[in-house]
């Protein structure tokens, strides 16, 4: 048998790779750069080449694709698996185009390694499908096994003309499937034309897709161009498509089966030649049993089905997002990039982003614009992920154990304010060490509940800023008391950087 060639720069994947195939009863050979293979196959000839061959795509001695593709070109039907520790859509796209068996994310799961390369062994031939160039900026990045696997999908669809149904939540990032699709079919260079049938209404909607004749309606001064035809030769991508009228569901249905509509008002048939991307939010089985979706037109779209998954249930690829979301909302506003905290990306891979992919952008755009530091930090994220993420009592315990001075207390009962003043410093370190579950470690938390809500009660609107600024005062000169001013010790102590520690002391205002 025909060793199985590894190529990747990094000694350590070589050398798991080799023992586990070792392990198998798979010889191996390998190399660390493109080049020593090229001069291997000249050597050797290509008849007596590998029997697969394993790839990194990243190389200081040249790319893994450009590989592929030499490989291609001599030995047509060697089944080559490209590896890369940068999983975004591109590379999946790329790998696929360039005629690659599969495409295998670092980090893996060395079994599934060896159990895919066993697959590849006895594969004889791949159709060749044309390599796409790949650009500097990834469409989508996932590196969780479902996005993963839509990445697949549209690298096995990129040369279909087939319809394609995306299934999703509000906010997952169906459009950017339907543009990727789009991008990487052979309909690249015609008009990509989208439309979301939901938000324009229902006495228009036939107009926008269909186009009108002049004098079809009221204000129809001059013949329109639609959807449709706009999108000639190219894609059209019709947008939480559950929500269109019934009625138009039949016109649909007729354009999707012949390529033939009529304008609204016209009586001559236009034939257009456009490939269908639909998408949905909604459980379009259930709108077919309720009656508002055609079953006919439901099986019309439903060829091959896309289902992007939430944010929720993809939570690893949460910090790749949010750096790459940060990047891009600095260069968008012409800042500097932020850096993030790994607790704050923890707090926020913890949150379950009803909103998807677009709420995390979102909040990566809050970030840049309102974080007062250069590094976030958890008390710098927005409030909706600091109560979500929260347990309960935990919002008590980002307040302060000082009392309410007069200027905070501005309006709150004075009996109220001097009973805390006494009461609330001293359970603080009392109770600190109790369990959670002993009645005295609620006192403190039911004393700060009773504070915040002497404040709220008199109106005011900084209760949050007040609160947690005490209350941070009051760690950090705890901490600076129990270590005798040190610094270093006392951040040690807390769990937070030194870096963050001075950073605070000089933003409180603490003496120490």
């Amino acid at each position: 048998m025909k060793p199985i060639w590894i190529v990747d720069d990094d000694q350590s994947i070589r050398f798991v790779l080799e023992k586990a195939l070792l392990r198998e009863g798979l010889p191996t050979r390998s190399f660390t750069n493109p080049r020593e293979v090229l001069k291997a196959l000249d050597a050797e000839g290509d008849g007596d080449g590998p029997q697969v061959l394993v790839s990194d795509i990243r190389m200081p001695g040249g790319s893994g694709l450009d590989l592929l593709t030499a490989i291609k070109q001599r030995m047509p039907g060697l089944p080559v698996i490209i590896m890369t520790a940068f999983s975004d859509l591109d590379s999946a796209v790329s790998a696929f185009q360039s005629g690659a068996f599969e495409y295998l994310p670092k980090p893996f799961d060395l079994p599934k390694a060896v159990e895919l390369i066993r697959r590849a062994v006895g594969e004889s031939q791949r159709e060749d499908v044309a390599e796409e160039k790949v650009t500097d900026a990834p469409e989508m990045l996932g590196q969780a096994p479902a996005m993963q696997d839509v990445f697949r999908g549209i690298g096995r669809l990129a040369q279909s003309h087939v319809t394609v149904l995306i299934t999703g939540e509000s906010g997952s990032g169906k459009e950017l499937v339907a543009h990727a699709l789009h991008k990487h079919s052979p309909r690249a260079n015609q008009p990509f034309v989208a439309i979301n049938t939901a938000a324009i209404p229902k006495d228009l909607l036939e107009s926008e897709l269909f186009g009108h004749e002049r004098g079809a309606f009221t204000g129809a001064q001059a013949s329109r161009r639609g959807r449709f035809e706009q999108a000639d030769g190219g894609t059209l991508f019709l947008d939480e498509i559950g929500d269109m009228p019934f009625d138009l569901q039949t016109r649909l249905l007729r354009v999707l089966s012949d390529g033939n509509f009529y304008r609204v008002g016209g009586h001559s048939a236009v034939k257009a030649n456009v490939r269908v991307i639909a998408a949905t939010h909604q459980d379009l089985e259930q709108r077919v049993k309720e009656g508002v979706f055609r079953e006919d037109l439901y099986h019309r779209l439903n060829v091959i089905r896309l289902r992007l998954p939430a944010l929720r249930e993809r939570r690893e690829d949460v910090p790749m997002l949010a750096r790459y979301f940060l990047q891009r909302s600095a260069q968008q506003l012409g800042v500097e990039p932020k850096r993030i905290a790994d607790a704050a990306l923890e707090r926020l891979s913890q949150f379950q982003f009803p909103g998807n992919v677009r709420q995390l952008e979102n909040i990566c755009h809050w970030l840049t614009v309102m974080a007062p530091a250069q590094v976030i930090e958890v008390k710098d994220l927005p409030p909706e992920v600091l109560e979500a993420g929260a347990p309960p009592g935990a919002q008590a315990a980002q307040a302060a154990w000082a009392p309410l001075t007069p200027a905070d207390a501005e309006g709150a009962p004075a009996a109220h304010t001097a009973e805390l003043a006494d009461v609330v410093p001293q359970l603080g370190a009392a109770v600190a060490s109790l369990p959670a579950s002993h009645p005295m470690a609620k006192v403190w938390e039911s004393g700060l509940e009773e504070e915040a809500l002497a404040l709220l009660n008199a109106g005011r609107t900084d209760v949050w800023d007040v609160l947690t600024r005490r209350f941070e005062t009051s760690l950090i000169q705890a901490a600076l008391a129990v270590t005798r001013g040190r610094r270093i010790e006392a951040a040690q102590k807390l769990g937070i950087g030194r870096n963050t520690i001075t950073r605070k002391i000089q933003e409180l205002g603490i003496d120490d």
